[in-house]
């Protein structure tokens, strides 16, 4: 019998109308079997609340820690905390097909459920899409904070031109000469 791997759950050891409890290590070995660029590592914890019926399993992940990423800005390495909350639905049918994103059907006979792919999908989507060192998280917020108070100072001026008798406003004052080949142009018509 082929060993399992350390998120794989079998299946067959698990009471149907009960409750069932796991918990995961998500470090830098699980991460790295995954081809990737974007987790270069991590140290999360994956609590797993599994509930099993005859005809259904309902998969509830809690997942915390933090992934080691790259800064987008200053291409240095940093820790990012996550933590993420999802539920995957597993029914049991006549073949193994991915329903939707959260739902899975396997039949009645599968041994093993690998959950790897499902908790680094899940770790992946909690990653930020805008991937800042601490540092620049904060001088960014300061930023912020000082340019809202300086767009509170600013002036507003309201430009507005007069028109003339016909209705058109009068832009001849305000526009800059133009070149004469465009004026011959205009009077292709």
């Amino acid at each position: 019998m082929k060993k399992l791997a350390p998120t794989d759950l079998n299946l067959p050891t698990l009471v149907p109308n009960r409750r069932h409890e796991f918990d995961f290590v998500l470090d830098d070995a699980f991460f790295a079997q995954f081809e990737q660029p974007i987790i270069l590592g991590g140290n999360l914890t994956a609590h797993l609340d599994l509930e099993r019926t005859d005809r259904l399993m309902t998969l509830d992940f809690h997942i915390d820690g933090t992934v080691r990423l790259t800064c987008d800005r200053s291409l240095d390495e940093f820790d990012q905390p996550i933590s993420a909350h999802e539920t995957l639905h597993v029914r049991f049918g006549d073949h193994n097909e991915e329903l939707a994103d959260d739902v899975l059907q396997i039949t009645p006979d599968t041994q093993v459920l690998p959950l790897a792919q499902h908790l680094f999908d899940y770790v992946a989507t909690a990653v930020p899409m805008k991937k800042l060192h601490p540092r620049f998280v904060e001088a960014d917020a300061a930023a912020d904070a000082s340019a809202g108070e300086d767009a509170d100072r600013t002036d507003v001026r309201l430009i507005y031109s007069a028109s003339t008798d016909d209705g058109a406003a009068d832009d001849s004052a305000d526009e800059p000469p133009t070149d004469p080949r465009w004026n011959a142009l205009r009077n292709l018509n």
